[in-house]
């Protein structure tokens, strides 16, 4: 899409995590996403929201130790009554669970340096073995999560797909598919580069020698 251009239509949108949490923010401001966002969900479309893009969904971001680059605040998009606070130790874990209001299993990864409080964590969107984690809006249009991997299981991919509006079921085996495309991608490059010749420029023909 391009900047400042309208989104398509849809019944959700996904906002993945950033590195840069604040500067994308603004980002997201600049090309009309606040308002974009708004209209969506006042017209009955879903949203979930994944780590930096979880915490975006709140009232304010806090960087007062610069983890980031300069200190301050930003206001968030103000989609949940929460607030998220960069501390220097970032969490990093395998995490598993379900999804709080059905028994989907969820399999991924935690990866963030935000603390997020708020009275909106009070209704998670998942329950993981160390405890509650993310949001779930009142009127269950938007959610949040710090789950990488979180429709990975098909399961967890069909669950969070009805909660969109979505009733077909069946969800695509993410592993599965994962695979498959690189099996594809492994047979495309055997079938149309010079393995040989390339194997040669980087010196493996040698190094497979010894």
């Amino acid at each position: 899409m391009a900047p400042g251009a309208a989104p398509p239509g849809a019944d959700l949108i996904c906002l993945p995590g950033s590195k840069s949490l604040r500067a994308d923010l603004d980002r997201l401001r600049g090309q009309g996403w606040d308002s974009h966002l708004n209209r969506h969900l006042r017209y009955g479309g879903k949203v979930i929201a994944i780590c930096g893009g979880f915490q975006m969904l709140g009232r304010g971001l806090h960087d007062p130790l610069g983890v980031e680059g300069g200190r301050g605040s930003s206001s968030g998009l103000g989609l949940l009554d929460l607030e998220t606070t960069l501390a220097r130790d970032k969490e990093l874990r395998n995490v598993s669970g379900r999804l709080a209001w059905c028994d989907a299993r969820v399999r991924g990864y935690e990866i963030h340096a935000g603390v997020t409080t708020g009275p909106a964590v009070a209704l998670p969107s998942t329950l993981l073995e160390h405890g509650p984690d993310g949001a779930i809006s009142a009127d269950e249009q938007v959610l949040g999560s710090y789950v990488h991997g979180i429709f990975d299981q098909p399961e967890a991919c069909d669950a969070l797909l009805a909660w969109a509006g979505y009733r077909a079921g069946g969800a695509t085996d993410i592993a599965a598919r994962r695979d498959a495309d690189l099996d594809r991608l492994a047979d495309a490059v055997e079938t149309h580069l010079d393995t040989a010749r390339l194997a040669a420029l980087f010196g493996l023909e040698e190094a497979g020698e010894h």
